[in-house]
């Protein structure tokens, strides 16, 4: 009789678990797709996107040559967006730092999802002692402000742009690691698990292919707004000149250069300012829609 059991548990389960998993995701991109403003966010991103994958054949001159000869000159045919104090086109930089901001802020969420991902699994699902000492460690990171904890890494490791994605990842891991564990927490109760410890699981093939693939949809929302979040901190890093150095097109460090000329030549601060303002912009609106989409309770 138990063997039967067996057999139709381990027939019938992944079934029911896939059928209801593609439906809940059929669902939630449908939502997402009849959401105007999470589609106007998209479009945002996938621009940018495009520009950076292809910047050199976008930019209309080196965003590196010096031409002291043609030194802050204000938006024109020629120069779409001006030049700045060096002669270099605003509109070029602009473009090739367009990489730089996005490489940063993907880069650094990344490294906060793996890390937060890990021990955000490892404290949900095994609890007790371990979930205690994991998670009073991500309350000791969640003290500290964001950007200072980020100050005291780069002051720690040198500036330079790599050392801006770790400290901004840095303080990115317990904000994934309570998300979760929280999550965890949720799905190893389900019944469905019961059923797949019984079969004689593991913990690993239980945690990789049956609790991790549940608990997606916050991550992914998580890690969409956070996205906007280093991007935007990284500009700020660079801002104070921690970040990437001169002459780099990272768009921090070109809103740095341009604050010496807010009031002679204004162009230079406003157009590094309005593209990190749309792209975080662009972000902010598609993880608000990804959130209403994925997350049941944000529905009516």
């Amino acid at each position: 009789m138990s063997v039967e059991v067996k057999t139709e548990l381990s027939v019938a389960l992944p079934q029911t678990v896939t059928y209801q998993k593609t439906s809940k995701w059929r669902e939630s991109l449908s939502v997402l797709m009849d959401n105007k403003a999470a589609m106007a966010g998209a479009f945002i991103i996938i621009f940018y996107l495009f520009v950076a994958l292809f910047a050199p054949l976008l930019a209309p001159y080196d965003p590196y040559a010096v031409e002291l000869t043609n030194k802050l000159l204000p938006p024109s045919l020629v120069h779409w967006m001006g030049t700045d104090d060096k002669g270099r086109d605003i509109l070029s930089r602009i473009i090739f730092g367009t990489r730089l901001s996005i490489g940063v802020g993907f880069a650094a969420v990344l490294f906060g999802a793996i890390f937060g991902i890990i021990f955000g699994l490892i404290a949900g699902f095994y609890g007790k002692w371990v979930d205690s000492i994991i998670m009073r460690i991500m309350d000791i990171m969640l003290a500290f402000p964001g950007i200072l904890l980020a100050l005291a890494i780069i002051s720690a490791l040198g500036p330079s742009l790599i050392n801006v994605t770790i400290a901004v990842g840095v303080f990115s891991i317990p904000l994934f690691a309570r998300i979760v564990r929280g999550s965890t927490l949720e799905v190893k109760r389900l019944e469905y698990i019961d059923a797949i410890r019984s079969l004689g699981a593991n913990d690993f093939t239980i945690i990789s292919k049956h609790i991790f693939p549940n608990i997606l949809s916050p991550i992914i929302i998580q890690g969409t707004l956070r996205l906007a979040t280093a991007i935007l901190s990284a500009a700020g890093l660079s801002f104070l000149g921690l970040g990437a150095q001169p002459p780099s097109p990272e768009w921090g460090t070109m809103l740095s250069n341009g604050r010496d000329f807010i009031f002679s030549a204004p162009f230079m601060a406003l157009f590094p300012g309005l593209a990190i303002s749309i792209l975080v912009l662009g972000f902010n609106i598609l993880g608000d829609g990804l959130r209403d989409a994925f997350d049941p309770r944000m529905k009516k």
